[in-house]
Parts: C-alpha cells; structure tokens; sequence
C-alpha cells in the first residue's frame, strides 16, 4: 500500500528533479494554505534554517547531530533523496516511518489536492506536522530552493544560516550573485541571528544590509574558524578558532567540509548563548555525524581498490571543489562515471572537468537527466575521451570491470546519479 501511495505522490504533485523549473511554485500562499489544513504547525517548531548554494545539506547534518548530542529530539528535514524518500525527514536520525505517511495521505490528500500543490510543497508540510505531532525539541531544516520565496520560509526560527552563494538556477533566483544573495537573505528573520559562512565581495554586502534592516545579529564564519589537516579519508584535524578543537575524527571528507565545518562551529557559538553546551558535545557531533543523522553521498568512499568515491556536487561551486581534490590523488587512470540534467550550466562545467580522465557516461533514472549519448557528444566537443553506458549501474560496472586496482573511480555530477548508484549497489 505504502508504495502505491508513494507513485501516486510522485505522480500526482509537480516534482522539481523530475521537470525543473516548471515544478517551482513562487510564494508563500499555497504553504500556507496547506499548513493551516494541517494546524499549522510551523508555529510550534523551534527551527534552524539553512541555505546556500553548496554546502547547506552538510551544514544541516551537522547542526542535528550536535542538537543530539545534547540530548535534544531532533528532527532533520533535507532533499532531494537518494535512495528512499523517507531519508528527507528524520528524527535522530530514523525516517519518517511508511506507516506515519500513508496515514498523513488518507487524512489530508482530498483537501491538498485543491490546492495543486508541488511536490515540494506537499512535503513540507508532511515534514513540518510530523515532527510537531511526534513533539521535536528542535528540528534542522534545510531550503529547498532560493528561501525568500522558498515554502520553509514561513518558519521563525532561532538562527538562520547561509552556507555560501554561487550561480545556480539563475532562470528562478537571478543572473548575477548579488541577486541570488538576495533570494537566499529572505531566510534572515527581524532580532534573529544569521551565520554566514563564506566571504563574497558580491554577496556579503546584500547580507549585511538586509540584517542591519532587520536587528539580526550577523556573524562570518570566515573570520573566526580555520581548519587544519587533510580532508580526503579518515581525516584527523585540528581546528582554530573562537575555540581550539584539537586531533578531531572528522568522518566527512572532501576539501570542501573545511568551509562547511567552519560554518557549523560558528553557529554552534551562536546557539551556544542558547542551550550552553562544553567542547565535548560539538566534537562528538562532529564526529558521531553519519551514525547520528544517516548522511551520506558527499565524498564518500565506496571501495578501496580500486579507490571508489561518490559525490552529489553538480554544479560550478561544488564541481570545481571536487575536482580539484580528485586532482590532487596519485592514481594510474582516473574514471568518471558521469551524469548531468538538463537545467544545470553545462557551458560552465565541462571545462572543470579532467582531461586525462576516462567518461562512462550515463543517464540517471529521472526525465531531466541528458542522455548519454547527447552528453557524451557535448564532452567529446571539449576534447574529453566518453564510453556511452546508458544507465548508472551499467556505466558503474563497465569501469569496475575496466579498473586496475591502482585507478580511481569516481561517480558524480548530479545527486541523482549517485542515488541511482547507492541504490543498488
């Protein structure tokens, strides 16, 4: 029953991974209409709200488990999902249960769907009434797109974070930073603090004033952490900052945590004039991450020979991170098996990519993934050697069976790759 109930939701609401642009409802107006079916209960949850371009997903993975580790029930509300729809809401780390779902269907679907409602609108309110019905103490939630105008954007929350701003959707959210910077600054809320986490000339002046606007307290992470040591596997770092963290078990790798956990310890001093917590409970979140909240998909080590990693960044900012640290790893032949959809900026992408690497280009199971021989044409134009494979797994297994034990494999370019991958593997 649960599964039928699951195809009728992805059929039946606009979902953004499966149509782009057309998906995205701008306003507040219907979130509203549906949580006030549901008793609204944006009102009743203490949140924290994050967005940015890159970095918000790991951010919030963070922020739950360091709310767990002071004992708090803490709901997490992330997208897209990788494998299972139930992994974008959480508490302490298990997924809304099936049950919990078809029940919220059968007693509200008749009223949403007067409504027409997005997918990721209809979610929203499934996530916002779940953890208030199953009484959080807290809940962590993560902007689907912009925040502005984004449907989270009807919470007050305790503290608002903005991880980073780089261009992407520019059809939805503007053509230029500092118009982006504006669409992600609606998440700033009057007498509310607001961490930011990256420096940008573009950006950081569109945040300092819309919080002075608003008597939010703002504060840069740039200025106040740095992070020592290698962010690749099993990494051990010192940190430096507002307060010293020394040889810590940072389970997250990839170059780009080091801005992401810079972000984390700079709102954990916020939230500290909060709930007051000593050094022990932010490294035990650090280090306790994955097993506290499930995250997965961020450089993830998949198989050590050949060395087999797994990354969702699919856009200029994430991807130019990324692969700059594949980069950086001795290997005899680096093999990419890569998939993009339709909406991202291609133009910009394919010259980030490596040219001695090897392309098993696939299609992700989702209508706006390119298919693998459009993709794989458009990477040949820029001079880069491509395998046409088809599905995600066929292109996986080919370069499994290609590899010598001294390559890298490396699975990427769009989330949905990745899930497709994870799914079954």
């Amino acid at each position: 029953m649960y599964k039928e109930i699951l195809d009728e939701i992805f059929h039946a609401y606009p979902m953004y991974h499966k149509i782009g642009s057309a998906a995205y409802k701008e306003g507040l107006e219907n979130i509203e209409a549906l949580l006030n079916i549901v008793g609204n209960p944006e009102r009743k949850l203490k949140a924290i709200h994050i967005a940015g371009t890159n970095g918000k997903g790991s951010v919030a993975h963070l922020m739950a488990s360091y709310c767990q580790e002071q004992h708090l029930k803490t709901g997490l509300f992330t997208s897209p999902h990788l494998v299972d729809f139930r992994e974008r809401i959480r508490i302490d780390g298990e997924m809304i249960p099936e049950d919990f779902i078809l029940d919220f269907f059968k007693k509200y679907k008749s009223e949403f769907d007067k409504l027409e409602p997005s997918f990721f609108e209809m979610t929203t309110a499934l996530a916002f009434y779940y953890f208030v019905e199953q009484k959080v103490d807290i809940a962590v939630i993560e902007v689907g797109l912009g925040g502005r105008l984004d449907c989270t954007n009807v919470l007050r929350p305790l503290l608002s974070i903005i991880t980073n701003i780089t261009l992407e959707h520019t059809q939805m959210l503007g053509d230029t930073i500092a118009k982006i910077a504006f669409e992600k600054a609606g998440i700033i809320k009057q007498d509310t603090p607001v961490v930011i986490g990256e420096f940008h000339p573009e950006s950081f002046p569109v945040f300092t004033d819309i919080a002075n606007q608003k008597n939010a307290p703002l504060f840069l992470a740039a200025d106040n952490y740095t992070i020592s040591g290698e962010l690749y596997d099993c990494n051990i770092i010192d940190v430096f900052g507002n307060v010293k963290y020394e040889h810590v078990n940072m389970p997250l790798s990839g170059e780009y945590q080091r801005k992401n956990l810079a972000t984390f310890l700079q709102a954990t001093d916020v939230l500290h004039q909060l709930m007051p917590s000593d050094k022990d409970v932010t490294v035990a979140a650090i280090e306790h991450v994955i097993s506290n909240t499930g995250f997965q998909g961020r450089w993830q080590v998949l198989r050590r020979q050949p060395l087999t990693i797994c990354d969702v960044g699919h856009n200029v900012g994430g991807l130019s991170i990324t692969m700059k640290q594949l980069a950086e790893i001795p290997c005899r032949q680096l093999r990419m098996v890569f998939g993009m959809v339709s909406d991202k900026d291609i133009e910009h992408i394919i010259p980030l990519l490596p040219k001695e690497a090897l392309f098993y280009v696939c299609q992700a199971n989702i209508e706006r993934a390119i298919p693998a021989a459009d993709l794989a044409a458009m990477l040949s134009q820029h001079g880069l050697s491509c395998k046409i494979c088809g599905n995600v797994l066929d292109a996986f297994q080919t370069a499994e069976a290609d590899a010598s034990p001294e390559d890298i494999i490396f699975v990427g370019g769009s989330c949905f790759v990745v899930g497709n991958l994870l799914e079954n593997l």
